[in-house]
């Protein structure tokens, strides 16, 4: 508990770790028990949750015990009582929070090396919390607690409770896809050490439901927050490599992979090659349509970021439905899908988003319908990942750079003379006119890093431009 001491400084700021959607810092410097605990109580406080229950788990991260307990006492001093999940991956706090319809926090810090931790937080019904919808207001309330050396008590205390909610997320996730049908398929799973360990078994495994008709060969199941194998961030390519390796080994038909906190999942296919998160995006859009559809929704939305393939906008038109475009990152893509009602959204970093998940973000309901379509049908995943990748893609090639601003200008001068559009809503779009090609800077935030995305009709047109930008932008 938070006690003032002779040492306690006057101020604190917390902004080394608080960042746009989440809480991340470095264990024992930018993210520490005492700074949790005032954490909790601000959070209380801020969503007004005095008197109601909140949700309180953590990853397999060495520190998320001691956080999630040291953020319930926050919570509980300012009056909430708490329910602690233990071990859960941060789309079981999403299913939890929609589910019971109550606010909670997950102690994680997704893909980052061993040495960090961190906080996503939601408000009740899995309402993301952003920079702009409280997560300052808590920021600021925390850094007040802290230079006080106190968290003031609000009346009666708080209750602290224990929950599992695993085989509920489980039960929930098998009912939205029903795979007890499916054709029997090989399965690898590359958890990375991380939480995928634990949900894996559950929802695909045997371990609390019945048994799918799924041989699944597991890597690096053993929760362990040091990643002794390989880092968590499946986005990497040399963290795919043990899973394609073991796809060929074992002869299987798909190769699944997880980030740390398994809210994201990339896929290979039997050959070990990479499945583009356009290409799933495309896939589960599909898939998601025709169930709108078949559910009496006329024109059924479906949501995508400005860096996904043009084919996944091109196939929703197809099939019926109505593409939305929006800027990178979470928090956009949940309030475009609230506002417009979308069915589903996908991201060019393996996120992706389900209204029947509250809008939120989860990677193994995405692989639950990759598996179905792969079960629906005789051919491979090569041949049918195929129909769902019609152009050739950059993917996303960092530079650092000083000036941004200057780089993406004197790229704009370069391309004057081109017949070209440019649209600025998330950094700078250029599009060919003729649809031979479009490519997207776009600066960093956070980082010194400008980041390009390109994609063109086949290869050497896509080469040829990704060159020539990173020439500029470089020299």
């Amino acid at each position: 508990m938070m006690r003032v001491t002779s040492k306690m400084r006057t101020t604190f700021d917390l902004s080394a770790a608080f960042k746009a959607y989440d809480v991340r810092g470095i264990v024992g410097e930018s993210i520490t028990a005492e700074i949790v605990e005032a954490v909790g109580a601000a959070f209380v406080d801020v969503l007004q949750l005095q008197g109601q229950t909140i949700l309180v788990g953590g990853d397999m991260r060495p520190s998320s015990p001691e956080f999630s307990e040291a953020f319930a006492n926050g919570a509980a001093a300012r009056g909430a009582n708490v329910q602690l999940l233990g071990l859960i991956s941060t789309d079981e706090l999403y299913f939890a929070c929609g589910f019971l319809n109550l606010a909670g926090a997950v102690f994680t810090a997704s893909h980052n090396p061993a040495g960090y931790n961190g906080i996503k937080m939601s408000k009740a019904g899995a309402v993301p919390i952003s920079s702009e919808s409280g997560l300052r207001d808590i920021q600021g309330l925390a850094e007040q607690y802290l230079s006080t050396g106190s968290i003031p008590a609000a009346g009666d205390r708080g209750r602290i409770g224990v929950r599992d909610v695993l085989k509920d997320y489980a039960e929930y996730l098998r009912k939205l896809v029903d795979l007890s049908g499916s054709r029997p398929l090989k399965v690898v799973v590359d958890a990375g050490n991380g939480m995928a360990g634990l949900t894996t078994p559950a929802v695909l495994g045997d371990a609390l439901l019945a048994k799918l008709p799924f041989d699944i060969v597991p890597l690096y199941f053993e929760l362990d927050g040091s990643f002794p194998n390989h880092p968590a961030n499946p986005l990497e390519p040399e963290n795919l490599r043990d899973l394609q390796a073991a796809v060929i080994e074992h002869g299987a038909d798909i190769g699944l992979a997880f980030d740390g906190d398994a809210d994201r999942c990339f896929v290979v296919d039997e050959k070990g090659e990479p499945v583009s998160p356009s290409a799933i995006t495309g896939m589960v859009a599909r898939r998601e349509i025709a169930r709108a559809k078949a559910q009496g929704e006329e024109i059924p939305t479906i949501v995508h970021n400005l860096l996904t393939s043009r084919a996944v906008a091109e196939m929703v038109e197809r099939d019926g439905g109505r593409a939305v475009r929006t800027r990178v990152g979470h928090s956009f893509i949940k309030a475009i899908m609230a506002k417009e009602g979308a069915v589903f959204g996908g991201e060019h970093s393996a996120h992706f988003y389900f209204r029947d998940f509250w809008n939120a973000d989860t990677g193994m309901l995405a692989a639950m319908h990759v598996l179905a379509a792969l079960a629906e049908q005789d051919d491979p995943l090569s041949e049918l990942a195929r129909e769902y990748e019609p152009y050739i893609s950059s993917g996303e090639i960092n530079s650092e750079v000083e000036d941004k601003t200057a780089a993406v200008e004197r790229v704009r001068a370069d391309f004057a003379g081109d017949d070209i559009s440019i649209g600025t809503l998330d950094g700078s779009t250029f599009t060919a006119n003729d649809g031979s090609y479009w490519f997207n800077l776009r600066p960093s935030n956070t980082e010194p890093f400008l980041r390009l995305n390109a994609e063109a009709t086949d290869r050497a047109t896509m080469e040829r431009i990704r060159d020539r930008v990173l020439s500029i932008v470089r020299g």
